[in-house]
């Protein structure tokens, strides 16, 4: 029985262990098999082409009138009528409001009365002296008297004038801050009104673009408020100086504002066109990696061997470039690369020299 259970047990061993050789054998092939296996992976791709690029500097930057008051009293007074409507579009001299100037205005009278009878006077006593009758000095105080009710009168006239409220300019009004029958006192706002075309967009550069900046350029101005328009202007003053505490110099640029889409106050980006447009070769700034070693693309290239085939083995082929400018999402070629040659724009951070590739196209970063 001894013996017996010792050839059994020694059965069971031998069958297990060529069980587990087995598996062993299978995995290991099955390892060389997959090692051996080529991995594809899927990218995108675009040819390099010639594009025609705008150099620019671009900074943010505030809009503000070129005219923008709050209109105001220039005397005391009770309001007396009210002409415009708030944010309407007015011209100069427009009168919008008018105070009380009764008192004013009977004094004008008063005087004017007053300098009719100087005016008879003054020709009465001018007869009587050439008579003899009246001295000189009758007829210079008269002279006088007269001299001094006209100016009485102007001084009248400016004050009923000041009482009239006008639009200093042409504009478009903000809301009202008077009411009939309010009193005024001097300096109080009546109404804001700003001159909205053309409006001045500020904004600032750092010094050492001073050099780059000069009277008459285009100006392209874009904002959230209006995602798929541009404004364009030109730049219409610089200061002299840099500020000491940024280093930077403020520029004013002028622009069109015909429709009065823009508003004093916005924030803008502003692109300044500092050179003419140049034919350069680009590429997506998607397909460019940046490091410590330099910038590089991945170029799609056919594998050796299949370049005659109808449908050649596609690898990825990393080649060092040198890039200038970016323009949005797109970058200057200036070395690496010839027009024509197929970058990888998407998918190229799974990749290494080599690396078996297909392209799809479906998805593609914009231009």
């Amino acid at each position: 029985m001894n013996r017996q259970m010792k050839k059994m047990v020694m059965g069971l061993g031998i069958l297990f262990g060529l069980i587990f050789l087995y598996k062993a054998i299978i995995k290991i092939a099955l390892y060389r098999y997959m090692a051996h296996q080529t991995q594809v992976i899927t990218v995108s791709a675009t040819p390099v082409n010639y594009t025609l690029l705008q150099s620019t500097i671009s900074a943010s930057g505030s809009l503000r009138p070129v005219n923008g008051v709050n209109v105001t009293s220039e005397l005391a007074g009770m309001v007396q009528k009210i002409y415009f409507t708030p944010g309407s579009v007015v011209s100069a001299g427009t009168v919008l409001a008018q105070l009380n100037a009764d008192a004013e205005l009977g004094q004008l009278k008063s005087v004017q009365a007053q300098l009719a009878l100087a005016n008879i006077t003054y020709q009465r006593d001018q007869a009587q002296y050439k008579a003899g009758v009246l001295t000189k000095q009758q007829v210079d105080n008269d002279k006088y008297n007269i001299q001094n009710l006209e100016g009485q009168i102007d001084a009248l006239t400016a004050t009923i004038k000041k009482k009239t409220i006008y639009a200093p300019f042409s504009g478009r009004l903000g809301i009202s801050a008077i009411y009939l029958g309010q009193y005024l006192n001097p300096g109080d706002v009546v109404v804001p009104l700003q001159q909205l075309d053309p409006l001045y967009a500020e904004f600032g550069l750092p010094q050492q673009d001073v050099a780059r900046i000069q009277l008459g350029q285009t100006v392209t101005v874009t904002l959230d408020a209006f995602p798929n328009e541009k404004f364009i202007g030109k730049i219409t003053a610089i200061n002299p100086n840099v500020e000491t505490a940024t280093r930077n110099f403020r520029i004013e640029a002028t622009i069109a504002n015909p429709e009065l889409k823009l508003r004093s106050g916005m924030y803008v980006t502003i692109e300044v066109n500092i050179a003419p447009p140049k034919r350069e070769l680009t590429l997506p700034i998607s397909a460019v990696t940046f490091n410590s070693y330099g910038e590089y693309v991945y170029v799609v290239k056919p594998l050796e061997g299949t370049e005659k085939d109808k449908h050649p083995q596609l690898i990825a082929q990393q080649v060092f470039i040198k890039t200038g400018e970016t323009h949005n999402n797109q970058i200057a070629l200036l070395e690496g690369l010839k027009e024509g040659d197929l970058v990888i724009t998407q998918g190229q951070f799974k990749l290494k020299k080599g690396s078996h590739i297909e392209i799809n196209n479906e998805i593609m970063p914009e231009d």
